[in-house]
């Protein structure tokens, strides 16, 4: 069936109305002024060249409730907001087997929205907004209560969080840009059993925080130039038994900050020109830091208790000063990755600008000959003389 200004058919709506299950509606280039468009059966809603649904500030634009909907190839805008209602350009309402791909949202509250809704795929979408500040702003992808879905290939940019998951699990996220939102670039809370793998996150307010979720892989993923007060490459709090591998953190005030987070293994990461490369607080036990290059931060490692329960071992530190006389890769002098000055910078931030004085090296000498406000057993054995490949 066609929808055009000249067709038989010239809205939206009506094609709905008249479509029989599992039908095609194709639907010619044109601006489409509609709003609560609403798919209550299974079809296909493609366009040809983009044509403009206009939802002319009014509410929601598409909202599915029936399984088996594609929708691809629409341009999606003007989205009312509203303080009381999570208006979408699209939402996913209960639905099973959904594909929404190929879509361009712009003048957006929410972009995307599944909502109870399982076994679909959100792909190569591009989700442009304008938002100013937080509480007048919604998500660019959005899932509550949805799983095994894919997210791939979108491109989210100047909304609150870029993505953003709660009770979803089995969820894919995978080849994002996610850049120049207000608040995260991701975002995901009681999650469980999701993958995450080269995204980029980049210029986000806060960055991307990991919460309250269990048996998450985050790979070869890049997390880059979020800077702030309160902005992290990654914030993981109360996350167990994960995998954060092959990832690079690179220009964050801090590169991964860590709360109440255990079982987790670092591999294969980057951690280039932080603040804070890593940041430790409060009892984060069996973590594993291995064969991971940290490479001209301020600080490598800011560790906030006497007591360590983890291990960094073999991993390359660019302010590392031993020697190596086997001549087997691997420095012969144990590497103490935590300096007493950020101890000190921790507990006074105003003290930063003695960053790099005469000051700053004596208290790191003499904290490194006799440890007293950092654990003992926190060093690395085995550093390695080169930069891991």
């Amino acid at each position: 069936m066609e929808i055009c200004a000249t067709c038989e058919v010239k809205s939206i709506k009506e094609g709905i109305a008249f479509a029989a299950d599992y039908d095609t509606l194709l639907i010619k280039k044109g601006n489409y002024k509609e709003f609560n468009i609403v798919i209550d059966k299974p079809l296909t809603l493609k366009g040809e060249n983009y044509p403009v649904v206009d939802g002319e500030d009014r509410g929601e634009i598409i909202r599915i409730v029936s399984d088996n909907v594609t929708v691809d190839g629409l341009y999606l805008i003007n989205v009312g907001t509203s303080y009381t209602t999570d208006h979408a350009a699209i939402r996913v309402v209960k639905s099973e087997n959904f594909l929404i791909q190929n879509l361009v949202l712009e003048r957006l509250f929410f972009g995307i929205y599944l909502e109870r809704s399982n076994n679909g795929k959100v792909y190569h979408n591009k989700i442009m907004g304008d938002a100013v500040d937080e509480y007048n702003s919604g998500n660019g992808i959005q899932l509550w209560y949805s799983n095994n879905v894919v997210v791939d290939r979108n491109i989210i940019q100047g909304v609150r969080d870029g993505i953003y998951l709660e009770f979803s699990d089995e969820i894919a996220i995978h080849n994002n840009i996610s850049t120049n939102n207000l608040r995260y670039g991701l975002h995901f809370m009681f999650s469980n059993n999701d993958i995450y793998t080269n995204n980029t996150f980049e210029n986000n307010g806060a960055g991307v925080a990991v919460m309250f979720s269990k048996h998450i892989k985050m790979v070869n993923n890049i997390f880059r130039k979020n800077w702030g007060t309160a902005a992290y490459g990654m914030l993981l709090k109360e996350i167990n038994d994960a995998e954060i591998i092959g990832n690079t953190f690179e220009e964050n005030t801090i590169g991964i900050n860590i709360e109440g987070s255990n079982r987790i293994e670092y591999k294969d990461n980057d951690f280039i020109s932080n603040g804070w490369a890593v940041k430790v607080l409060g009892a984060c036990y069996t973590n594993s830091f291995t064969n991971n290059n940290f490479l001209y931060n301020s600080f490598d490692i800011s560790y906030n208790s006497k007591l360590n329960d983890n291990v960094f071992d073999k991993n390359y530190w660019s302010n590392y000063t031993g020697y190596d006389l086997d001549k087997d890769g691997i420095g012969d002098v144990p590497y103490r990755p935590v300096k007493l000055f950020s101890y000190v910078v921790n507990r006074t931030p105003e003290t930063i600008i003695l960053l790099r004085s005469m000051f700053m090296d004596i208290i790191d000498f003499s904290e490194k000959v006799s440890p007293v406000f950092t654990p003992d057993n926190l060093l690395d054995a085995m550093p390695l003389m080169k930069k891991s490949e």
